[in-house]
């Protein structure tokens, strides 16, 4: 299994002890990027269309530790969110 394939279906943000999802949550998967695979809580926002981009923080996109990776909700499907590039972090 490569690195890939271990965060394929794991929570953004979780702990990486306890990272799989939970019955009671919401999920969208991001596509492409470097957080590829990965599941974002998405349970606060499922009754509206608030939440249309994240920038999340992540050690491994361009801009290294503390760096953003930057998604947009897709417009067909609101449970996926595709990468459209990296963010340096704020300083």
């Amino acid at each position: 299994m490569d690195e890939a394939d271990f965060m394929r279906g794991r929570v953004y943000g979780a702990d990486h002890d306890d990272a799989s999802p939970r019955p009671d949550r919401a999920y969208a998967e991001l596509v492409g990027g470097p957080l590829d695979g990965l599941l974002l809580d998405v349970t606060d926002h499922t009754d509206r269309d608030d939440l249309r981009e994240v920038a999340l923080t992540t050690e491994i996109g361009r801009y290294g530790p503390g760096g953003r990776a930057l998604y947009v909700r897709r417009p067909t499907d609101g449970r996926r969110f595709d990468w459209r590039g990296d963010a340096p972090g704020a300083r």
